[in-house]
């Protein structure tokens, strides 16, 4: 299968090459050349594999030159019952019968961004061999949270790889910080940006942009990808859990093969219910996507109006990591929408650059609002529905996840629709431990705490062990202390690289 980009569709290239570059050259993202279909016999085939065996399903379809030794080795090597403490990898938790929650938080960095970067990194050593690659890969993330860390765990110490991970100064949580400032690794850097995650990942696109900087980068024996989910490895192996949930679904007789569910995604930079998308494309009976955002409503308001607009105010939430104004992945779901039309969304992203807003077509907005909802709740819903849901179901959600179920229960009101629904869940409630026990107990359970003393009262709370990736971060010292402007973010890849 060949790959084109979003803003030129002549071009076309391998799947291991697409993953190597990241990004197209005119700043387009790959999309592959068709969607394969797989049958409902497939699907239910796939209720008695492992998670193993469903990842290959999926991913074997996409990255057609990978040999099936090298993708089963990315599989096995990645999903491991040491990283994940389970099995099942991306378990399914029913809440009640309508209502079951797809926890993918269980990976080494208690996040759901575990799922694709902890097979990233095999994905891009692999797909350096095959094409014959000399130079050293260097990996440019921009982080709201979550993608940082999981990102420098997934590459330390791989071979032909370095990478820099920027995320915004007093923009993600204090362990979320904890785990990236205290990052080992022989090939790892990281820098505070003075601004909000649009800053640093507008400042990441920039770079990768630059020609003048990437032949620079050339001389010096250097070559720029991403782990960012503008990265089609990193966005393909989200595709394979929720066929994977749909599976589970099955084998504990909850659903019939051919029954319609609805999926809940707590969303910002819109990749993860994408990945859900592109699973109704190839035919797992999705009935309805529904787009959850905290107060940074941008998406809320532009699947309701066909109307994006980023000149907004920008909030920081108690959900950090869904604190983003440019949603990257929507430009990959309007070439879809559009018909692969390469000359609407090279004009749509101009407007955006030019003046922050685009309207997409009558025919791409009714598209998009026969598929998805949306909708949209404050830091005081999201912690309402956190002590809600734990006093009924005695389930504790992390502050995004409860984001996803405030929306899926407005949802619900507002349209009386029971279809059994899964809701992602994002990310361990440890990770946002502060806010979580706030919205269980109140402000006075917390003042005076350090993070590891609200770790123990969480799990004493919630009846859940605290992660030891967590747990051990007490120990750790800090490694990197370096806050940089939005406009010097190439000078600090040029420090860490040594390049002039």
């Amino acid at each position: 299968m060949q790959y084109h980009s979003t803003r030129d569709n002549s071009i076309s290239v391998t799947s291991a090459q697409a993953i190597k570059q990241g990004l197209s050259s005119e700043g387009g993202l790959f999309v592959p050349e068709q969607f394969p279909s797989v049958t409902l016999d497939e699907i239910e085939s796939l209720s008695s594999k492992s998670y193993h065996e469903r990842a290959y399903f999926v991913l074997n379809r996409f990255l057609t030159d990978f040999s099936e030794e090298d993708l089963k080795k990315c599989i096995t090597s990645a999903y491991t019952k040491e990283k994940f403490g389970t099995e099942a990898i991306a378990p399914v938790y029913k809440l009640n019968d309508e209502v079951y929650f797809l926890e993918l938080w269980h990976g080494p960095t208690c996040a759901f961004k575990d799922m694709a970067l902890q097979i990233l990194p095999h994905f891009l050593t692999t797909s350096m061999k095959m094409t014959n690659e000399d130079k050293e890969i260097i990996i440019l993330v921009a982080t709201s949270g979550d993608t940082g860390k999981a990102a420098l765990e997934g590459f330390k110490d791989v071979d032909g790889t370095r990478i820099i991970v920027f995320y915004p100064d007093n923009g993600v949580s204090e362990i979320q910080k904890l785990q990236m400032v205290t990052q080992r690794g022989n090939n790892v850097s990281v820098a505070a940006v003075k601004g909000n995650f649009d800053d640093a990942q507008s400042g990441v696109k920039r770079i990768f942009t630059d020609e003048d900087y990437k032949e620079l980068l050339d001389r010096n024996g250097f070559k720029l990808s991403s782990a960012n989910s503008i990265n089609w490895g990193r966005l393909v192996p989200q595709i394979v859990y929720y066929f994977s949930a749909y599976a589970d679904l099955l084998a504990s007789k909850e659903i019939e093969i051919g029954d319609e569910i609805n999926v809940v995604v707590p969303t910002g930079n819109f990749g993860n219910i994408l990945a859900a998308y592109y699973a109704k494309k190839m035919g797992l009976p999705i009935k309805k996507f529904i787009c959850a955002s905290n107060a940074n409503n941008v998406l809320t308001d532009f699947i309701k109006t066909g109307k994006y607009n980023k000149n907004r105010e920008f909030h920081t939430t108690i959900s950090p990591s869904m604190d983003i104004l440019i949603s990257s992945n929507l430009e990959r779901f309007l070439y879809d929408l559009s018909g692969n039309d390469d000359a609407v969304i090279t004009d749509l992203m101009n407007q955006l650059n030019t003046n922050g807003e685009y309207v997409v077509p009558d025919a791409i907005m009714a598209k998009m609002q026969e598929l998805f909802d949306a909708d949209c709740c404050n830091d005081k819903e999201t912690m309402a529905s956190i002590r809600k849901t734990y006093d009924e179901y005695g389930y504790t959600m992390d502050t995004h996840t409860a984001v996803g179920k405030n929306v899926y229960d407005k949802y619900v009101e507002r349209t009386g629709d029971k279809t059994k629904t899964v809701i992602a869940s994002t990310a361990s409630p440890f990770k946002f431990n502060q806010n979580v026990l706030i919205a269980l107990e109140d402000c006075n359970a917390v003042v005076g705490k350090d993070e590891f003393e609200l770790l123990e009262m969480l799990s004493k709370k919630s009846g859940l062990k605290v992660p030891e990736s967590l747990a051990e971060l007490k120990d750790k010292t800090p490694i990197f202390n370096t806050v940089v402007d939005k406009d010097l973010m190439k000078n600090t890849v040029s420090d860490f690289l040594k390049v002039e």
